[in-house]
């Protein structure tokens, strides 16, 4: 016996009886395989998809002025460690190094170029979406559409998000709805949440207003500003309880406070 590859709900003797029997099921299973993804796709992530630093541990702030990316090692670090880190060399009269992998860091752009394009030709993922970035910032589509791609394939999250947007504007590519979906919920289901904010956008543009809610709530639980300021007009609509609301908001301020530290907080100034 084998079961229905896409909704697991029948099970079947053989591929001839699949045939015979895939007119009568083909509603049942779309309906059954929409719900399994929602399942997957509205279920709460415990941390963003940036994670932690990976020197103090805490989790990485969401925003890109408040971390950095060190191209020699592909490692994103809080600007606290960083800077802390970088005083600390300075004091001791140390050569300035990546505060993770000690590689030296590069004194001018052709040799940053160079770190993170030696991280490319490993296949690492995390610098090709850095170089997809940088491409679709100079208004280089094609270039950044074929470096997000190849990142997606492996895995990266922050890719999957990057294309959603070039197949919703339709640069460097046709534009296509379905698959700026696609990459966009891939992104969410990882802990993106300016996709699972696009996300609540989407739906709620659309009239699904208790998907779009669900998205919102899922990515302010984890610190998002903006999703809480669209929650904020959701419930001066009457589509969010006081209560909910107010959880919510209690939520985003732990997940705001567990980013903070004393270190971080120099580094602002």
């Amino acid at each position: 016996m084998k079961n229905c590859n896409v909704c697991d709900l029948v099970r079947y003797c053989s591929d001839k009886c699949q045939r015979e029997h895939s007119q009568q099921h083909e509603q049942a299973c779309k309906e059954r395989a929409a719900a399994l993804r929602d399942e997957i796709l509205f279920k709460q992530s415990e941390s963003s998809h940036l994670g932690g630093c990976p020197i103090c541990l805490l989790p990485l702030p969401l925003y890109h002025d408040e971390f950095t990316l060190m191209g020699c090692c592909s490692k994103i670090i809080c600007r606290g460690c960083e800077i802390a880190d970088c005083r600390r060399q300075v004091e001791a009269n140390l050569h300035q190094a990546c505060p993770f992998c000690r590689h030296p860091i590069p004194e001018t752009e052709e040799e940053s170029d160079k770190d993170i394009m030696k991280r490319v030709e490993k296949n690492d993922p995390v610098a090709m979406t850095a170089i997809g970035r940088t491409h679709y910032e100079r208004g280089e589509y094609g270039a950044a559409f074929e470096y997000l791609t190849k990142a997606a394939e492996l895995g990266d999250v922050d890719a999957h998000y990057r294309l959603s947007l070039l197949y919703r504007d339709g640069e460097g590519v046709e534009n296509d709805e379905k698959k700026e979906l696609y990459h966009l919920e891939e992104a969410a289901i990882a802990g993106h949440l300016e996709a699972r904010h696009n996300l609540g956008c989407y739906e709620g543009g659309r009239g699904r207003f208790e998907r779009g809610v669900k998205h919102y709530i899922i990515a302010a639980n984890l610190g998002l500003d903006e999703s809480i300021e669209m929650l904020m007009k959701c419930y001066a609509n009457g589509l969010v309880s006081e209560e909910y609301f107010a959880a919510v908001l209690r939520a985003h301020q732990a997940a705001v406070d567990a980013t903070k530290s004393s270190q971080r907080e120099e580094a602002e100034y």
